[in-house]
């Protein structure tokens, strides 16, 4: 077999076996293919699709490119929840402690922001000592003691993911369906749940702008999770306004923190109590949807979600005073209340405008090698179809440099819209 071979057989549109796609991931991965015959490979995917079977075996291969982690030895059923990003999206901070405390192990491995988009470890970063780059042994020990564990991706999973992203990124191949649905899942797959939740974001804030985009990456990665062996569901979820009413690191932390206090904006905790919902179910720890909420309700009424949070926090080196005293969070040397400056309905709080300003902020990442800045951020107070009386206050912008508070005043202001008529809240969830 020849590398030459699969590549023009998927540039004629022929559907590639199980065998051809192992031997060219294997091949690629331990530098016996080279990334000249790599990138022709990824574009001729992107040129011409892949059936779910072939983006499945694809997504298998890669998984088996580093270490696959066999977690049912550790504890009978283990979840994971994915979102493929977005502004002001600090759901797993809030989510895996309500589900952990219902008696479901959560073994997670996040990533960190790049461009407009947030990521989770920043935020959890916001903790002093909080560490993000547990060992695999460390993870499967975690797992099994706390039932709890949420962490960075370790460096001997999906290999081939890694050097095949690396190679899209500078070849015009990033928007490739199989591409992009192998890229997460086989991560996903490497890490050993055995039941997944994805909430796919679409809208101007996310990387599917568009339902149907959006729709058609779900249903792939559904596709594979299955013929993977995995309890897969995907949820359809908005990102055309940020989510919740904090976009920055610390000010997310302290969001999801007060959601598992009762608290929070009432979008945020209506978004974790659905996402919670459906990972108990696919998690075998509830019947139905009915069931599921009214499991992640109690566990945040009767204090156990929150103290699940305290025992993660505490396992991973944090400062876990932080979770009891939110005062402890990093604050900006500057915050300023920005006021409307008409009175109407909120018809648009652009996800990506308010994004790429934090990013200007210092709260997000332009490049991967950049730092953040934990303390600014916005707190937004408005949302799509509320009613605003000009001067009322429309958000905040938390900064530790006047330039650039002055700039993200600008662009967040921007991002507003007004309209005279009645807007329609948009909806938390499609379907």
């Amino acid at each position: 077999m020849r590398a030459v071979d699969v590549i023009i057989k998927k540039r004629d549109r022929g559907e590639l076996t199980s065998q051809e796609i192992d031997f060219f991931v294997k091949g690629f991965t331990n530098g016996d293919i080279p990334d000249y015959q790599g990138a022709a490979f990824a574009m001729a995917v992107m040129l011409n699709g892949m059936t779910s079977f072939e983006t499945a075996d694809l997504t298998l291969s890669m998984a088996r490119s580093g270490q696959v982690l066999d977690l049912s030895k550790i504890v009978d059923l283990a979840v994971d929840k994915h979102s493929s990003g977005g502004v002001g999206d600090k759901t797993s901070i809030s989510v895996m402690p309500m589900v952990a405390a219902c008696g479901l192990p959560v073994g997670k491995m996040s990533g960190r922001g790049l461009g407009f988009s947030g990521g989770t470890l920043d935020k959890l970063e916001s903790i002093p000592g909080y560490r993000v780059n547990l060992t695999t042994e460390e993870f499967k020990t975690q797992l099994k003691e706390k039932g709890i564990v949420l962490t960075g991706q370790s460096l001997d999973l999906a290999p081939a993911d890694g050097k095949m992203y690396a190679l899209r990124d500078v070849t015009g191949t990033v928007p490739s369906l199989p591409l992009i649905a192998s890229s997460i899942m086989c991560k996903k797959i490497a890490a050993g749940a055995q039941a997944i939740v994805l909430d796919v974001k679409t809208g101007v804030g996310a990387f599917m702008e568009t339902l149907d985009e959006a729709r058609k990456l779900a249903d792939l990665m559904v596709d594979i999770g299955r013929l993977a062996g995995r309890k897969t569901v995907a949820l359809l979820s908005d990102m055309n306004q940020p989510l919740g009413s904090t976009v920055g690191n610390a000010l997310e932390m302290v969001e999801a923190i007060e959601t598992l206090r009762g608290g929070g904006h009432p979008d945020f905790r209506e978004h974790c109590l659905h996402v919670a919902a459906h990972v108990l179910v696919v998690g075998q720890r509830a019947k139905d949807l009915e069931e599921g909420r009214a499991l992640a309700e109690k566990c945040i009424a009767n204090g156990s979600a929150l103290e699940t949070l305290r025992v993660l926090v505490k396992a991973q080196g944090g400062d876990v005073s932080y979770v009891d005293d939110l005062s402890k969070f990093e604050r900006a040397k500057y915050v300023e209340v920005v006021n409307a400056p008409r009175s109407g309905y909120i018809s648009q709080v652009n996800a990506r405008g308010v994004g790429e300003a934090s990013v200007a902020l210092g709260a997000g990442r332009a490049k991967k090698s950049d730092s953040v800045d934990h303390a600014v951020g916005f707190i937004i107070h408005k949302k799509v179809g509320d009613s605003v009386q000009a001067g009322e206050p429309l958000f905040e912008v938390h900064a530790n440099d006047e330039g650039k508070l002055a700039e993200a005043r600008q662009a967040v202001l921007a991002a507003h819209a007004f309209s005279d008529e009645f807007v329609s809240p948009l909806p938390l969830f499609y379907e």
